[in-house]
């Protein structure tokens, strides 16, 4: 029987080819051998990389001859309209990034995994960028990887397949790509790819998968057009909007000693810790540009992850490492990974209709925001009411586990217990961390005595909040200090009110009310970061 061999396979976007769908400065070798086994109008080339030598060598003065070296290859396959690419080592680094199709892997694998027979999955939260893996011991249905189909999107998935692809493979994992294993010879595995792309056509997944429907790609070339000149506009702004961020587009061995670079612009010095849009418009800016006018630039720009060695790790176009959400004819986008994504119309209303009523207008303590920092704004709510304690860093977790945070603001109010949480910023990060941090406080006092004690000793001079806190007759609030004081959860990034909702749904299980209102910002933070970097 013959060896089962393991393939990477990317199917490329109408009117890429082999001429144009590799990196600018690609160290690609075209191979132009005649007795191969290729089949007819495939093209290949080589990655020889010259050797070189690991920088601990010199660093220890070690003498022993010790090189590194690296082989791979890229192949592309003709197959009736399209074409498709394997890649063999890390040579798929030298494709470009809008040269494929992103939801090729993804789709393909959906309509032919098993339902029953999932072995991983690979998540994103855009409301903060979190990525995750999640595998199981034995194929398992969806419902164990836990996937929240409103808060995350699926970016990779592992798997049995369904009885009638079995001759073809038992096993499929698709992302951007797909990687299959199969015994099938060099004649044979362009059938291969065409039958992937027969899968990748079909629309199964729609019932294998129903609940992966609130989010979905954009294909319109029209509308992709308009939402990437509103990307560019955002990015010129100045400041940008919060809602434009800037990640590693993959899960990421933080182990590994690295550095970022960036390259597009011309050779700079500048090197950064780790991955932030500050660090971009600094390169942009020691390389005097000034202002991104097309969104090709975008594509060009590199973002580079390298090792100590200055050798390249990573490497991702800019456009595929932005993480931005905005509305355009009344419909909300979230692009990620370089795809711009739909979000359900219904969906965003639904969260319109269970969010707003929850936003209050006025408060009993809680007004306009005249300091620099959060824990200024609460030390003077604190000195302007008695009644009102600020816990701003402090903790009632038991002793030896991770810090928790009460709340930032306590009073009683209205008959409950009122544990106040602030925020300056609407970014998606920042109010995930306040989100959080409001039902963790909860949860940890509802169960746990050490907790409530230690919540009795930090308002003891308030005698008259014991009785609440032994009861559990707490409210929660969110005060999120912004400009935006009149738009409810609209003014909202949008996986912020996805994730609000999971919050407020948690609440309602331990029947605790909770309130949401804006806290006007009367401070210039633009001049106060221009002020901050002078």
């Amino acid at each position: 029987m013959a060896k089962s061999r393991s393939f990477s396979i990317y199917l490329l976007k109408e009117n890429y080819n082999p001429s144009n769908s590799l990196k600018e400065g690609h160290t690609l070798e075209l191979l132009q051998e005649e007795d191969t086994n290729l089949p007819e109008k495939a093209v290949m080339y080589i990655s020889d990389r010259p050797v070189n030598t690991p920088w601990w060598k010199s660093y220890w003065n070690i003498d022993k001859n010790l090189i590194q070296t690296q082989k791979g290859a890229l192949v592309f396959l003709k197959l009736n309209e399209n074409w498709v690419a394997l890649t063999f080592g890390s040579t798929y680094h030298q494709l470009k990034d809008e040269a494929f199709e992103y939801d090729f892997g993804i789709k393909t694998t959906l309509n032919a995994l098993d339902p029953k027979k999932i072995k991983s999955t690979d998540i994103l939260q855009p409301e903060n960028a979190k990525r995750q893996r999640v595998q199981s011991p034995t194929a398992s249905e969806l419902n164990f990887f836990q996937l929240n189909n409103d808060e995350t999107i699926l970016k990779k998935m592992t798997g049995a397949v369904r009885q009638e692809y079995q001759e073809l493979f038992k096993n499929i994992t698709g992302g951007n790509n797909i990687r299959v294993s199969s015994n099938l010879q060099a004649d044979e595995i362009t059938e291969l790819c065409e039958e992937l792309i027969i899968i990748y056509n079909k629309e199964d997944y729609k019932t294998s998968f129903p609940e992966l429907q609130n989010i979905v790609p954009v294909k319109d070339p029209t509308v992709l057009n308009q939402l990437n000149n509103i990307l560019v506009e955002a990015f010129n702004q100045d400041p940008a909007p919060m809602e434009l961020v800037l990640a590693i587009p993959e899960i990421f061995d933080y182990e590994t000693d690295y550095k970022v670079k960036y390259s597009g612009e011309g050779k700079s010095d500048l090197e950064f810790a780790d991955v932030y849009i500050k660090g971009y418009r600094e390169y942009l800016l020691d390389r005097q540009v000034e202002e991104i006018n097309s969104v090709e630039k975008f594509l060009s720009h590199k973002l580079k992850i390298v090792d100590d060695n200055d050798i390249l790790i990573k490497e991702y176009s800019i456009y595929k490492s932005i993480l931005f959400d905005c509305e355009y004819n009344d419909n909300v986008y979230h692009l990620c990974d370089g795809e711009w994504y739909l979000i359900q119309k219904d969906f965003i209303q639904k969260l319109s209709d269970i969010l707003d009523p929850l936003f209050i207008t006025e408060h009993n303590y809680l007004h306009q925001c005249d300091h620099k920092r959060e824990d200024e704004y609460n030390n003077s709510v604190r000195d302007t009411f008695t009644e009102v304690i600020c816990l701003d860093k402090e903790n009632i977790s038991p002793n030896g586990q991770y810090k928790v945070e009460p709340c930032d603001l306590i009073f009683i109010d209205n008959d409950y217990l009122e544990l106040a949480h602030i925020k300056i910023s609407t970014r998606s990060a920042s109010l995930s961390h306040l989100f959080n941090q409001g039902v963790n406080s909860v949860e940890l006092l509802r169960v746990n005595e050490e907790a409530q004690n230690k919540l009795l000793d930090l308002v003891q001079d308030n005698a008259n909040m014991e009785s609440f806190i032994r009861e559990g007759k707490y409210r929660v609030s969110y005060g999120i200090i912004s400009k935006k004081t009149n738009k409810k959860s609209n003014g909202l990034p949008v996986f912020s009110r996805i994730s609000l909702l999971r919050i407020v749904n948690t609440f309602k299980m331990m029947n605790i009310p909770v309130q949401i209102f804006y806290i006007f910002d009367n401070i210039d933070r633009k001049k106060l970061e221009e002020d901050t970097e002078d």
